[in-house]
């Protein structure tokens, strides 16, 4: 069961004993008030409280001690409120003058302690599946979601290559989305291009059960990145042609009119 913390309850009791202080201060106050009205009534000639000016001192007299205390509070609690917006809000650093140096040696203390104590918390030689491992570059990186995540990217610069490429579909298969630039991409000896090992990667990352293991990933991500250089290098290949283009039809163009 979730217990509450120290502050909370000193917040509380804070709260409480202020809130009976008032109700046993105001008691006695009425208290006080019945026995001076009584009194004043029976020392009264006609004994009433009718026209008893007794009874009319009186009564003026705690509302004006009413009226000089409830002031007294707003006010107080005016003063408190104003005090506290002149507070700075920002995070403000400690020097060590600011504070002495017992203090200043056990916050250091402190802090060094919980430094170690979290740097040895941290988990080692833990390995999860479909995670990489800590101390390698793929530390924190979730395979699965980061190989899923370069389609876009790849389908985006195959856009930039072959304008009318077909529109990415979510579960339409690597190979044939990306059929049309298959012919751009090198075989290797056993006549496989790198989308070929692309999709197989892709396939597993979607479908499989298990998690995809380290050496999956790399041949993944391997492929996409031979993938994007070569696009990219298509890419350049077109701007570099299309810039000679528009260099030489003018000249072409001042040669016929010549």
């Amino acid at each position: 069961m979730l217990q509450p913390s120290p502050r909370v309850i000193w917040l509380w009791v804070s709260k409480t004993s202020y809130a009976a202080i008032v109700i046993i201060t105001a008691c006695f106050l009425v208290i006080s008030y019945g026995a001076l009205f009584s009194q004043a009534v029976r020392t009264s000639p006609r004994q009433t409280w009718k026209n008893n000016w007794s009874v009319l001192t009186t009564g003026a007299t705690y509302i004006v001690v009413l009226l000089i205390s409830i002031v007294l509070c707003v006010k107080r609690r005016i003063t408190i409120a104003r005090k506290m917006q002149r507070v700075s809000k920002a995070h403000t650093g400690l020097n060590k003058r600011d504070i002495p140096k017992p203090v200043h040696d056990y916050i250091m203390e402190e802090y060094a302690r919980s430094c170690l104590i979290t740097y040895e918390c941290q988990p080692k030689n833990t390995v999860h599946l479909g995670w990489g491992r800590l101390g390698t570059k793929y530390s924190g990186m979730r395979f699965r979601r980061t190989l899923l995540d370069t389609i876009a990217d790849i389908d985006n610069r195959a856009r930039l290559v072959i304008p009318s490429h077909p529109v990415l579909k979510p579960h339409a298969r690597i190979l044939h989305h990306f059929r049309f630039i298959l012919p751009l991409l090198p075989k290797d000896e056993d006549g496989l291009t790198a989308l070929h090992y692309y999709d197989s990667a892709i396939q597993l990352a979607r479908i499989s059960e298990q998690e995809l293991t380290e050496e999956e990933f790399e041949t993944g991500m391997r492929a996409a990145s031979d993938i994007q250089q070569i696009l990219n290098e298509c890419r350049l290949e077109m701007l570099e042609e299309s810039r000679t283009q528009l260099n030489v039809s003018p000249h072409s163009g001042l040669k016929k009119y010549s």
